[in-house]
């Protein structure tokens, strides 16, 4: 780790962070705390991805359904109009709508084959992303003038490391630049998270074998065809199954880096407040 302990942390006046864990839990929340009231450079994941290495994939789409109203059709061929995705680090539902839902097309449904050919994109641009960490910590500081910098990464971190092997290359950049900090949530956050889910579900990543497992199981209890899956109800029967997934896959990725809990980012009101609740996290190290 770039810190052993609190006084590192507290003697660093370049401090540099990588917060992951379920979406939900705060780690947008502490991102955008230490953006606004401490002026540190906010590096997201997501917005990356769906700026940098996936905004063509997300225009195209939206052409792609322009093209079918013949006015707007016309207008496109004859470059008479311009569309765009309009992606903010508020509003990442561009990247979430192209990734789609697979199931039923009258429902809103992608056929199975491209939602995992959107997944595979989705992987390598997640991927992409995660390497271009260190050259923005660069940039930040020599471009832009940061001292401190925190990384805000996407929940599906997880699937896209393996973080049981000591030379895994993402894992091993991340960890050559910044303090990985994990929000770890409950059994009592699990529910809320799934309850929250149940009442909009929306697109996810997962990991492949995992994906195949899950899609495979939900056609076999339920009897439906591919084309009959409702997309929404398939979304709701993986996310619970999801988040059990990668709760160990968090915990195996905390060995490189601390842990703190959501309750503590409940608690944690200000750039200070976050500050000492990392230098406690440091300290602790030992017994996680």
């Amino acid at each position: 780790m770039i810190y052993n302990s609190a006084r590192d942390w507290q003697a660093d006046s370049a401090r540099k962070i990588l917060l992951f864990g379920m979406s939900g839990l705060g780690k947008t929340y502490l991102s955008n705390m230490l953006r606004d009231d401490a002026g540190w450079f906010h590096y997201s994941i997501d917005y990356r991805i769906g700026t940098r290495y996936m905004g063509e994939y997300i225009a195209d789409n939206f052409k792609r359904e322009a093209m079918k109203v013949p006015l707007l059709r016309e207008l496109l061929l004859t470059d008479s109009v311009y569309i765009a995705s309009n992606i903010t680090f508020e509003n990442l539902a561009p990247l979430s709508t192209y990734l789609g839902k697979p199931g039923n097309p009258e429902l809103g449904g992608v056929p199975f084959a491209e939602y995992c050919a959107r997944q595979a994109q989705h992987r390598e641009a997640e991927t992409a992303a995660l390497l271009d960490t260190g050259r923005f910590i660069k940039r930040a500081q020599e471009l832009y003038g940061y001292s401190n910098f925190v990384c805000d990464s996407g929940g599906s971190i997880c699937e896209v490391v393996d973080p049981n092997d000591p030379n895994d290359p993402i894992m091993s950049a991340l960890s050559r630049n910044l303090l990985l900090v994990w929000i770890k949530g409950s059994d009592a956050h699990r529910d809320a998270l799934i309850r929250r889910f149940d009442r909009a579900p929306k697109p996810m990543y997962y990991q492949p074998e995992f994906l195949k497992q899950v899609w495979g199981d939900y056609l076999t209890e339920q009897d439906v065809t591919e084309a009959q899956v409702n997309p929404d109800a398939f979304l709701r029967y993986g996310y619970a199954r999801l988040l059990d997934h990668r709760r160990p896959r968090y915990a195996a990725m905390a060995k490189w880096g601390v842990t703190i809990t959501a309750d503590e980012v409940a608690a944690v009101k200000s750039p200070d407040d976050f500050n000492t609740l990392i230098a406690t996290a440091l300290d602790r190290k030992p017994a996680d």
